[in-house]
């Protein structure tokens, strides 16, 4: 089997510095050095004294407290509901087929829209059109927005385009189930969606891009990275979640493969 010639890492690193989350639901991670854990392996093993470990160091270990939808990871369809438009129960991150997600990746270049934008399906047919793709189904669809570049600062939860109803059915209908964004959302941002509230009180631009899920149940991946170093197409994306029982969503280390 011949492997690709490039990997580029589309995930982003979980630690506690970088701002990346509202301060509600950052994580935390507890670092324990082998050093630290000395004594924890000499009172494990009775008559082991510091010195017969290399170095006087035991394991290193960590200790995190996170939520599923921190760092870059997958979505579930019951994060967007319950019950589907049928009312069918929707699945948790353990249930879902792992082949959607080792799939030919396309990326719509969507940096150019402003932040708060929601991209209809006629901005995902434009520019599918001006790289020269055609979707088939099952592939995964990533999109770089402006968000990506305000990764890391307080601007990056109310930056970049989102994903609107009708964009992300014109994806699901033509069987696309998984996709991704570099944003911290797959709708427009929070904040900018909370202005559009205050001026129509429709509740149906809350979430539109999540709740059309209720209709095609699919799965999208949140808080990715470096999609401007992808082709239009052309690459593989592997993003296999984490098997958390009963969850919502499940981390992943998102990669693309391409020669």
């Amino acid at each position: 089997m011949k492997l690709p010639s490039r990997i580029v890492d589309i995930s982003q690193p979980l630690d506690n510095d970088t701002l990346v989350d509202p301060p509600f639901m950052r994580p935390h991670i507890d670092y324990v050095t082998g050093r630290d854990n000395t004594a924890v392996v000499c009172d494990y093993f009775p008559g082991l004294k510091e010195d017969d470990l290399p170095g006087g160091e035991g394991w290193a270990i960590e200790y995190v407290k996170l939520a599923t939808h921190n760092g870059t990871h997958v979505d579930a369809p019951y994060h967007f509901n319950s019950l589907d438009a049928r009312g069918n129960r929707m699945q948790t991150i353990d249930e879902m087929p792992l082949d959607w997600f080792f799939r030919p990746g396309v990326k719509l270049d969507f940096r150019h829209f402003h932040d708060g934008y929601v991209a209809t399906a006629a901005d995902v047919e434009a520019e599918l059109a001006r790289v020269g793709y055609t979707l088939q189904p099952m592939d995964i669809v990533l999109v770089n927005t402006r968000a990506g570049e305000a990764y890391g600062t307080e601007e990056y939860i109310h930056a970049g385009c989102g994903m609107g109803r009708d964009a992300t059915l014109y994806l699901t209908e033509r069987g696309v189930r998984v996709t991704g964004i570099d944003g911290w959302s797959w709708d427009a941002p929070f904040s900018k969606t909370r202005e559009r509230w205050m001026e129509t009180q429709d509740p149906m631009v809350i979430w539109e891009g999540h709740y059309a899920g209720k209709e095609i149940p699919y799965c999208h991946l949140e808080k990715m990275r470096h999609l401007e170093q992808l082709p239009a197409f052309g690459f593989t994306v592997a993003c296999f979640p984490c098997k958390i029982a009963r969850g919502s969503a499940g981390w992943t280390r998102a990669v693309a493969l391409f020669d």
